[in-house]
């Protein structure tokens, strides 16, 4: 039940924009901007304020140096094998195998299973997709659609990039222990409050623009569930890689859980708005959103799972 609680929502917000795109209520243009709003300001907000509260350990670090080497190896791995499993969306494929959505999928699953004083788990690997999502990503994308790539022009986009420039702040921010000042200030309901009302609409407008380009054709079936089977197979190694290096962490049912939810869940959300500029027509938008959704509805199988087996005592 809390499963269908906490999806039911994910599924309305997608549908309420595939009705606006089919009833015109809301423009391509509008639309569009509204992902630059999540893109360039929310988002950014979101990633300074988790990293300003997250825990920092030895595995943190370890952890995200893992899941970092992991991706950009399944990244590698998908440009191999995209052409053959993903036919003319070849060139969307390897960036789809790539990271999860832990903040808006994984992370109130796992809370609502295990409490919010187990969420460091999600919020550590989600920490690694975001160096992926806005750090590698904008770098390939760029060299995708860009004939010649000049190397300082690149690496300043990257380094300026509002998200990149958000994990510097944020971790800057852990350092130096700010929330503890806030605290000491008086400051930290206010700041709690703003970062709240700021990063709330995230997950509703990304989920709104990802319904709004959804339009599956039957010609998609097939390389739909070819890449989906990819995906599950290399997040399958993943958590595989978690029970080799890890050991310890995974004898913990706790964690073990985190592990086996977030890598069920759909390619991070930041995702289709980084590669926009990869799209050539709506059916490529469209191809995105259903892939996404396939996963959605893996995570909530996968959470009715854990829920009945591994977590039972």
């Amino acid at each position: 039940m809390k499963a269908i609680e906490i999806l039911f929502p994910v599924f309305f917000m997608m549908l309420l924009g595939w009705l606006s795109r089919k009833r015109g209520w809301i423009t391509t243009a509008q639309n569009e901007g509204a992902k630059s709003l999540v893109f360039n300001i929310l988002f950014p907000l979101l990633v300074f304020h988790v990293l300003m509260e997250a825990e920092l350990s030895t595995n943190f670090l370890y952890e995200i140096i893992f899941l970092d080497v992991a991706w950009v190896i399944i990244y590698l791995i998908g440009k191999r094998i995209a052409g053959p499993v993903s036919g003319r969306y070849a060139r969307l494929a390897p960036f789809l195998l790539m990271t999860c959505e832990g903040g808006s999928v994984a992370l109130p699953l796992y809370i609502a299973l295990v409490g919010a004083e187990h969420a460091v788990n999600i919020i550590t690997f989600d920490v690694a997709g975001i160096l992926i999502n806005f750090g590698l990503v904008p770098a390939l994308i760029t060299k995708q659609t860009s004939r010649e790539v000049a190397f300082l022009p690149l690496a300043k986009r990257i380094v300026t990039a509002p998200f990149i420039v958000a994990v510097i702040l944020g971790i800057v921010a852990n350092v130096l222990n700010v929330q503890h000042w806030l605290i000491l200030g008086h400051l930290n309901t206010i700041f709690s409050n703003t970062m709240s009302m700021a990063t709330t609409p995230i997950a509703s407008v990304i989920l709104f623009t990802l319904g709004y380009g959804f339009h599956l054709h039957l010609s998609q079936l097939k390389p739909l569930l070819a890449l989906s089977l990819v995906r599950i197979i290399l997040c399958g190694a993943i958590v595989g890689g978690f029970f080799l290096f890890f050991p310890e962490l995974m004898a913990v049912k706790v964690f073990l859980a985190g592990v086996l939810l977030y890598f069920a869940c759909p390619t991070g959300f930041p995702v289709p708005l980084q590669i926009g500029a990869l799209c050539k027509d709506e059916d490529d938008e469209s191809f995105i959103s259903a892939f996404i959704s396939i996963f959605i509805v893996l995570a909530m199988v996968v959470y009715t799972f854990i829920t009945l087996d591994v977590m039972r005592t």
